[in-house]
Protein backbone atom coordinates (compact mmCIF):
# COMPACT_ATOMS: atom_id res chain seq x y z
CA UNK A 1 0.00 0.00 0.00
CA UNK A 2 3.25 2.12 0.50
CA UNK A 3 4.54 1.82 -2.39
CA UNK A 4 1.07 2.41 -4.65
CA UNK A 5 1.13 5.64 -2.49
CA UNK A 6 4.32 6.82 -3.49
CA UNK A 7 3.87 5.76 -6.76
CA UNK A 8 0.89 7.93 -7.36
CA UNK A 9 2.67 10.94 -5.24
CA UNK A 10 5.60 10.39 -7.60
CA UNK A 11 3.37 11.14 -10.55
CA UNK A 12 1.70 13.78 -8.87
CA UNK A 13 5.43 15.87 -8.39
CA UNK A 14 6.01 15.16 -11.90
CA UNK A 15 2.64 16.50 -13.61
CA UNK A 16 2.23 19.26 -11.40
CA UNK A 17 3.92 22.14 -13.46
CA UNK A 18 0.44 21.26 -15.72
CA UNK A 19 -1.91 21.46 -13.11
CA UNK A 20 -3.93 25.24 -12.79
CA UNK A 21 -3.11 25.60 -16.51
CA UNK A 22 -6.31 25.36 -19.35
CA UNK A 23 -7.74 22.42 -17.81
CA UNK A 24 -9.71 21.54 -20.83
CA UNK A 25 -6.32 21.61 -22.99
CA UNK A 26 -5.64 19.62 -24.86
CA UNK A 27 -9.27 18.57 -25.97
CA UNK A 28 -10.48 15.11 -25.16
CA UNK A 29 -10.13 13.01 -28.20
CA UNK A 30 -8.36 15.97 -30.36
CA UNK A 31 -4.83 15.63 -31.72
CA UNK A 32 -2.19 18.33 -31.40
CA UNK A 33 -0.29 18.22 -34.39
CA UNK A 34 3.21 20.21 -34.83
CA UNK A 35 3.94 21.06 -38.31
CA UNK A 36 7.18 20.45 -39.39
CA UNK A 37 7.59 22.87 -42.60
CA UNK A 38 10.05 20.55 -44.38
CA UNK A 39 10.03 16.53 -45.88
CA UNK A 40 9.79 13.52 -43.93
CA UNK A 41 12.96 12.10 -43.18
CA UNK A 42 14.89 15.54 -42.25
CA UNK A 43 16.65 16.64 -39.55
CA UNK A 44 13.89 19.00 -38.39
CA UNK A 45 11.80 16.04 -39.03
CA UNK A 46 13.61 14.18 -36.26
CA UNK A 47 13.32 16.49 -33.63
CA UNK A 48 9.63 16.97 -33.73
CA UNK A 49 9.11 13.43 -33.69
CA UNK A 50 11.16 12.70 -30.77
CA UNK A 51 9.09 15.74 -29.39
CA UNK A 52 6.21 14.34 -30.03
CA UNK A 53 6.68 11.27 -28.45
CA UNK A 54 7.92 12.93 -25.43
CA UNK A 55 5.63 15.53 -25.34
CA UNK A 56 2.45 12.98 -25.23
CA UNK A 57 3.75 12.03 -21.75
CA UNK A 58 3.43 15.36 -20.45
CA UNK A 59 0.16 16.56 -22.69
CA UNK A 60 -1.78 13.24 -22.17
CA UNK A 61 -3.05 13.31 -25.45
CA UNK A 62 -2.37 12.40 -29.12
CA UNK A 63 0.78 14.11 -30.56
CA UNK A 64 1.54 13.76 -34.38
CA UNK A 65 4.00 15.38 -36.54
CA UNK A 66 2.65 16.78 -40.26
CA UNK A 67 5.04 17.76 -42.73
CA UNK A 68 3.91 20.79 -44.93
CA UNK A 69 7.16 21.03 -46.76
CA UNK A 70 7.31 24.06 -49.53
CA UNK A 71 8.44 27.31 -49.85
CA UNK A 72 11.92 29.27 -48.95
CA UNK A 73 12.63 28.21 -45.55
CA UNK A 74 9.54 26.20 -44.90
CA UNK A 75 7.68 28.98 -46.07
CA UNK A 76 4.40 26.96 -46.71
CA UNK A 77 4.13 25.11 -43.03
CA UNK A 78 5.24 28.01 -41.58
CA UNK A 79 2.54 29.91 -43.08
CA UNK A 80 0.04 26.87 -42.44
CA UNK A 81 0.74 28.03 -38.72
CA UNK A 82 0.57 30.98 -38.68
CA UNK A 83 -3.13 31.08 -39.91
CA UNK A 84 -4.48 28.11 -37.87
CA UNK A 85 -6.77 28.22 -35.32
CA UNK A 86 -5.66 29.57 -32.21
CA UNK A 87 -6.60 26.60 -29.88
CA UNK A 88 -3.68 24.91 -29.38
CA UNK A 89 -4.04 21.77 -31.34
CA UNK A 90 -2.19 23.35 -34.37
CA UNK A 91 1.74 23.90 -33.40
CA UNK A 92 4.84 24.51 -35.49
CA UNK A 93 8.59 23.18 -34.95
CA UNK A 94 11.20 25.27 -37.05
CA UNK A 95 14.72 26.38 -37.24
CA UNK A 96 16.62 29.18 -38.36
CA UNK A 97 15.00 29.94 -40.83
CA UNK A 98 12.48 31.91 -38.33
CA UNK A 99 15.25 34.17 -38.24
CA UNK A 100 15.83 34.73 -41.72
CA UNK A 101 12.57 34.85 -43.60
CA UNK A 102 12.57 38.87 -42.66
CA UNK A 103 15.23 39.48 -44.94
CA UNK A 104 15.16 36.44 -47.76
CA UNK A 105 10.99 36.74 -48.33
CA UNK A 106 10.22 39.97 -49.86
CA UNK A 107 6.22 38.99 -49.81
CA UNK A 108 6.19 37.08 -46.65
CA UNK A 109 2.95 36.20 -45.79
CA UNK A 110 3.33 36.74 -41.89
CA UNK A 111 5.31 39.01 -39.75
CA UNK A 112 7.32 36.79 -37.92
CA UNK A 113 7.52 38.87 -34.75
CA UNK A 114 4.16 39.21 -34.37
CA UNK A 115 1.88 36.86 -36.09
CA UNK A 116 3.02 34.09 -33.76
CA UNK A 117 3.23 32.94 -30.17
CA UNK A 118 6.30 31.81 -29.20
CA UNK A 119 6.51 28.78 -26.85
CA UNK A 120 10.55 28.34 -26.06
CA UNK A 121 13.17 26.82 -27.63
CA UNK A 122 14.10 23.06 -27.95
CA UNK A 123 18.04 22.53 -29.04
CA UNK A 124 21.08 24.08 -30.49
CA UNK A 125 22.53 21.69 -33.47
CA UNK A 126 25.96 21.85 -34.65
CA UNK A 127 26.30 21.31 -38.47
CA UNK A 128 29.13 19.04 -40.19
CA UNK A 129 30.56 19.40 -43.91
CA UNK A 130 30.28 15.86 -45.49
CA UNK A 131 31.17 14.43 -48.71
CA UNK A 132 30.22 12.07 -51.36
CA UNK A 133 32.26 8.75 -50.39
CA UNK A 134 33.64 8.64 -53.50
CA UNK A 135 35.69 11.87 -53.09
CA UNK A 136 39.61 11.12 -52.55
CA UNK A 137 39.82 13.42 -49.38
CA UNK A 138 39.83 11.95 -46.50
CA UNK A 139 40.42 14.68 -44.11
CA UNK A 140 39.66 18.96 -44.43
CA UNK A 141 43.02 19.73 -45.42
CA UNK A 142 42.84 16.74 -48.64
CA UNK A 143 39.06 18.42 -49.11
CA UNK A 144 40.62 21.81 -49.54
CA UNK A 145 43.55 20.78 -52.28
CA UNK A 146 40.43 18.67 -54.58
CA UNK A 147 38.40 21.58 -54.04
CA UNK A 148 40.97 24.31 -55.25
CA UNK A 149 41.85 21.82 -58.05
CA UNK A 150 38.38 21.56 -58.99
CA UNK A 151 36.42 24.99 -59.35
CA UNK A 152 33.88 25.72 -61.42
CA UNK A 153 33.28 21.96 -61.26
CA UNK A 154 31.87 21.40 -57.90
CA UNK A 155 28.25 20.49 -56.99
CA UNK A 156 27.19 21.90 -53.29
CA UNK A 157 23.59 20.10 -52.29
CA UNK A 158 21.37 22.09 -50.06
CA UNK A 159 17.49 21.42 -48.56
CA UNK A 160 16.08 24.18 -50.66
CA UNK A 161 16.13 27.84 -50.25
CA UNK A 162 16.20 29.27 -46.79
CA UNK A 163 17.37 25.88 -45.01
CA UNK A 164 19.57 25.40 -42.67
CA UNK A 165 22.31 23.55 -45.35
CA UNK A 166 21.28 26.26 -47.58
CA UNK A 167 22.88 28.96 -44.97
CA UNK A 168 25.97 26.82 -44.19
CA UNK A 169 27.25 26.18 -47.35
CA UNK A 170 26.56 29.63 -48.40
CA UNK A 171 28.63 30.94 -45.67
CA UNK A 172 31.34 28.02 -46.29
CA UNK A 173 31.73 29.38 -50.02
CA UNK A 174 32.21 32.84 -48.51
CA UNK A 175 34.62 32.00 -45.81
CA UNK A 176 36.99 29.88 -48.08
CA UNK A 177 36.20 32.53 -51.29
CA UNK A 178 35.42 29.81 -54.02
CA UNK A 179 31.74 29.73 -55.93
CA UNK A 180 30.19 26.48 -56.22
CA UNK A 181 27.53 25.21 -58.04
CA UNK A 182 24.27 25.71 -55.63
CA UNK A 183 21.84 22.41 -55.77
CA UNK A 184 18.69 22.71 -53.73
CA UNK A 185 16.27 20.11 -52.96
CA UNK A 186 12.94 19.73 -51.45
CA UNK A 187 14.50 18.59 -47.90
CA UNK A 188 17.04 16.84 -46.64
CA UNK A 189 16.56 13.33 -47.29
CA UNK A 190 16.44 13.23 -51.17
CA UNK A 191 19.55 15.39 -51.01
CA UNK A 192 21.50 13.19 -48.84
CA UNK A 193 20.23 10.40 -51.09
CA UNK A 194 21.98 11.96 -54.10
CA UNK A 195 25.01 12.64 -52.13
CA UNK A 196 25.54 9.29 -51.08
CA UNK A 197 24.44 7.84 -54.57
CA UNK A 198 27.29 10.44 -55.79
CA UNK A 199 25.03 12.85 -58.02
CA UNK A 200 26.66 15.41 -55.82
CA UNK A 201 29.98 16.37 -54.37
CA UNK A 202 29.53 18.41 -50.58
CA UNK A 203 26.70 19.18 -48.28
CA UNK A 204 26.93 21.19 -45.02
CA UNK A 205 24.05 19.62 -42.74
CA UNK A 206 22.68 19.35 -38.91
CA UNK A 207 24.09 16.57 -37.08
CA UNK A 208 20.47 15.02 -36.70
CA UNK A 209 20.79 14.21 -40.09
CA UNK A 210 24.80 13.03 -40.69
CA UNK A 211 25.19 11.00 -37.53
CA UNK A 212 24.15 8.25 -38.64
CA UNK A 213 25.53 8.45 -42.23
CA UNK A 214 28.46 8.99 -40.67
CA UNK A 215 28.43 6.49 -38.28
CA UNK A 216 27.52 4.01 -41.69
CA UNK A 217 30.14 5.12 -43.59
CA UNK A 218 28.03 6.25 -46.32
CA UNK A 219 29.58 9.69 -46.02
CA UNK A 220 32.90 10.89 -45.47
CA UNK A 221 33.05 13.66 -42.57
CA UNK A 222 35.06 16.75 -42.64
CA UNK A 223 34.62 18.36 -39.48
CA UNK A 224 31.42 20.43 -37.07
CA UNK A 225 31.17 23.60 -37.17
CA UNK A 226 31.51 24.29 -33.32
CA UNK A 227 33.97 25.99 -31.55
CA UNK A 228 34.45 22.49 -29.99
CA UNK A 229 33.90 18.91 -30.97
CA UNK A 230 31.16 17.04 -30.27
CA UNK A 231 31.24 14.63 -27.40
CA UNK A 232 29.32 12.10 -28.92
CA UNK A 233 30.12 8.43 -29.79
CA UNK A 234 30.17 9.04 -33.57
CA UNK A 235 31.81 12.23 -33.72
CA UNK A 236 33.87 12.82 -30.57
CA UNK A 237 37.21 12.33 -33.09
CA UNK A 238 36.00 14.63 -35.61
CA UNK A 239 38.05 18.23 -35.63
CA UNK A 240 36.01 21.19 -35.78
CA UNK A 241 36.60 22.95 -39.11
CA UNK A 242 38.11 25.82 -37.08
CA UNK A 243 40.80 23.76 -35.67
CA UNK A 244 41.25 22.45 -39.72
CA UNK A 245 41.67 25.57 -40.90
CA UNK A 246 38.58 27.31 -41.62
CA UNK A 247 39.81 29.86 -38.97
CA UNK A 248 36.46 31.68 -36.95
CA UNK A 249 34.00 29.28 -39.13
CA UNK A 250 30.70 28.27 -36.78
CA UNK A 251 27.20 27.32 -37.70
CA UNK A 252 24.64 26.42 -34.81
CA UNK A 253 21.24 25.44 -35.90
CA UNK A 254 18.04 25.71 -33.53
CA UNK A 255 15.04 24.71 -33.09
CA UNK A 256 11.84 26.26 -31.75
CA UNK A 257 7.95 25.72 -31.06
CA UNK A 258 5.64 28.31 -31.53
CA UNK A 259 1.60 28.91 -32.26
CA UNK A 260 -0.53 30.73 -33.91
CA UNK A 261 -1.10 34.50 -32.95
CA UNK A 262 -4.13 35.07 -30.31
CA UNK A 263 -2.94 31.53 -28.32
CA UNK A 264 -4.74 31.97 -25.21
CA UNK A 265 -2.63 32.69 -22.01
CA UNK A 266 -3.40 29.46 -20.02
CA UNK A 267 -3.02 27.27 -23.06
CA UNK A 268 0.44 28.78 -24.18
CA UNK A 269 1.46 27.85 -19.94
CA UNK A 270 0.32 24.53 -20.28
CA UNK A 271 2.19 23.85 -23.52
CA UNK A 272 5.46 25.69 -22.69
CA UNK A 273 5.29 23.67 -19.35
CA UNK A 274 4.98 20.61 -21.31
CA UNK A 275 7.94 21.23 -23.28
CA UNK A 276 9.53 22.10 -20.38
CA UNK A 277 8.89 18.34 -19.01
CA UNK A 278 9.49 16.90 -22.34
CA UNK A 279 13.19 18.41 -22.33
CA UNK A 280 13.88 16.90 -19.08
CA UNK A 281 12.78 13.80 -20.65
CA UNK A 282 15.79 11.50 -20.23
CA UNK A 283 14.78 9.48 -23.35
CA UNK A 284 14.06 12.97 -25.50
CA UNK A 285 17.80 13.77 -24.35
CA UNK A 286 19.64 10.41 -25.26
CA UNK A 287 18.24 10.42 -28.30
CA UNK A 288 19.30 14.26 -29.01
CA UNK A 289 22.28 13.87 -28.01
CA UNK A 290 22.74 10.90 -29.79
CA UNK A 291 22.38 12.76 -33.00
CA UNK A 292 24.94 15.86 -31.54
CA UNK A 293 21.93 17.96 -30.49
CA UNK A 294 22.16 20.06 -27.24
CA UNK A 295 19.06 19.94 -25.14
CA UNK A 296 18.11 23.80 -24.39
CA UNK A 297 18.18 23.84 -20.75
CA UNK A 298 18.65 27.86 -20.31
CA UNK A 299 16.40 30.80 -20.53
CA UNK A 300 15.23 30.45 -24.15
CA UNK A 301 12.99 27.74 -22.93
CA UNK A 302 11.01 30.57 -21.72
CA UNK A 303 8.84 32.48 -24.16
CA UNK A 304 9.86 35.99 -23.93
CA UNK A 305 13.48 34.77 -24.30
CA UNK A 306 12.79 32.73 -27.04
CA UNK A 307 11.20 35.66 -28.83
CA UNK A 308 13.98 38.10 -27.78
CA UNK A 309 16.93 35.46 -28.86
CA UNK A 310 14.70 35.30 -32.39
CA UNK A 311 15.13 38.72 -32.68
CA UNK A 312 19.14 38.48 -32.15
CA UNK A 313 18.89 36.28 -35.05
CA UNK A 314 17.25 38.36 -37.76
CA UNK A 315 19.56 40.93 -36.79
CA UNK A 316 22.51 38.91 -37.47
CA UNK A 317 21.29 37.26 -40.42
CA UNK A 318 19.85 40.24 -41.89
CA UNK A 319 23.36 41.76 -43.11
CA UNK A 320 24.37 38.32 -44.46
CA UNK A 321 21.53 37.87 -46.52
CA UNK A 322 21.93 41.42 -47.82
CA UNK A 323 25.56 40.83 -48.63
CA UNK A 324 24.98 37.57 -50.76
CA UNK A 325 22.51 39.11 -52.99
CA UNK A 326 20.13 35.90 -52.51
CA UNK A 327 16.18 36.59 -52.53
CA UNK A 328 13.09 34.73 -52.46
CA UNK A 329 9.90 36.04 -53.71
Amino acid sequence: MKNTWMKWASLALVLSPLAGFAADYPIKDKTVTLIVPFAAGGPTDRVARDLAEAMRKTLGASVVVENAAGGPGGLIGAAKVAKANPDGHTLLVHHIAMGIFPSLVRNLPFKVETDFEYLGMINDVPMTLIGKPQLPANNYKELMVWVNANKGKINLANAGLASASHLCGMLWQASIQVDMTTVPYKGTAPAMTDLIGGQVDLMCDQTTNTTTQIEGKKVKAFGVTTAKRINTPVLKDLPTLDESGAKNFQVTIWHGLYGPKGLPADVQAKINAALKLALKDPDFIKKQEGLGALVVTDKRVEPAEHKAYVASEIAKWTPVIKAAGVYAD
